[in-house]
């Protein structure tokens, strides 16, 4: 049985898209002061890979070169972290927001979504620490001329780490959010292998705009973004469609 989805007019979504973003924004706000409070531990958990692969090489130092590059690295450091600590907060609140444009039988099967999403998000978040990092760092370090001693802005490389690992968690949204599209009848799984060659290309664009300039880093990017959306059409065909059949039975 398929239940009507809520009518809303357009100032009553304007209404509920007005107040998510005021939800959301507080909720960072608060985040953002917790996380600046502990910004030196997190700019110390952010250094480790770096100053690990630095310390192996013998090949450099981390320096800060204005007098205010520890405040703003530390500002910068507590907004992206407050992302990626508060996204459990967020991501509730943007459901809220989508719930009332869905079908009851949709609510139920996308709901349980919301944790594999927060799920997905820490999992790009750990493959960028724990993988993409080191292994960037290295080939950085090995390419070009040897015997050259790097010296790393901490400001730079703070905010562009925690910039990547915001990145990585929302690309790991994919499977999710393809699923999420399937529930709601915006891509089968026949659709999804009818532009498989598209989005393909479209990721080694993406990941030769993202990475350095060596065919090793951009593959580390591509190839999980290619197993990713497999992961999403397989979830799509798996769960999806058997689900939608039966609730139009």
């Amino acid at each position: 049985m398929v239940f009507p989805m809520k009518e809303m007019s357009l100032t009553e979504h304007l209404e509920e898209l007005r107040k998510t973003l005021i939800n959301v924004i507080i909720i960072l706000a608060l985040a953002f002061f917790v996380c600046y409070g502990f910004g030196e531990y997190i700019a110390e958990f952010l250094l480790m890979p770096l100053r690990k692969v630095l310390d192996g090489a013998n090949a450099g130092s981390i320096v800060y070169l204005g007098l205010l590059d520890k405040v703003l690295s530390q500002l910068q450091v507590a907004f992206w972290s407050s992302i990626i600590l508060s996204s459990p907060l967020w991501f509730f609140q943007v459901w809220k927001f989508v719930k009332p444009g869905l079908h009851k039988h949709e609510i139920k099967a996308v709901r349980p979504f919301l944790v594999v999403g927060f799920l997905f998000f820490m999992l790009g978040v750990c493959f960028g620490y724990f993988l993409v990092f080191p292994l960037t760092f290295e080939t950085l370090l090995s390419f070009g001329v040897k015997n050259v001693e790097a010296t790393i802005s901490l400001k730079e490389y703070l905010v562009l780490a925690s910039k990547v690992l915001v990145f990585l968690g929302l690309v790991f949204q994919l499977p999710n959010l393809l699923l999420i599209l399937g529930f709601m009848g915006l891509v089968t799984k026949y659709s999804l292998r009818n532009m498989r060659r598209y989005v393909y290309v479209g990721f080694a664009v993406l990941s030769a705009i993202l990475t350095p300039p060596d065919p090793y880093t951009m593959m580390g990017l591509w190839v999980p973004l290619v197993f990713l959306f497999e992961v999403g059409i397989l979830a799509v065909a798996v769960v999806v469609h058997p689900y939608l059949a039966r609730q139009h039975k």
